[in-house]
């Protein structure tokens, strides 16, 4: 058996498991994985992070769209 230090989700590991949350796609082996030895906090942490990268995103491409259709 590993160690639980081992086993605890590494960076890349969070980001790619908020992101595919944030898609809908995650496994379930990640799933267990995050819920088990996951720390709530870095979660909620990456996911708001995300979220307002994707409302930026957002917000940038509309104010694009606008401005070269003349409004």
């Amino acid at each position: 058996n590993e160690p639980e230090d081992e086993k605890k989700p590494n960076f890349w590991q969070i980001v790619f498991s908020t992101l595919a949350a944030f898609f809908g796609v995650q496994s379930n082996k990640n799933r267990e994985r995050d819920f088990k030895y996951g720390n709530i906090y870095v979660y909620i942490v990456s996911g708001l992070i995300f979220t307002i990268i994707f409302i930026f995103t957002v917000i940038s491409v509309v104010k694009l769209v606008l401005h070269n259709t003349g409004m």
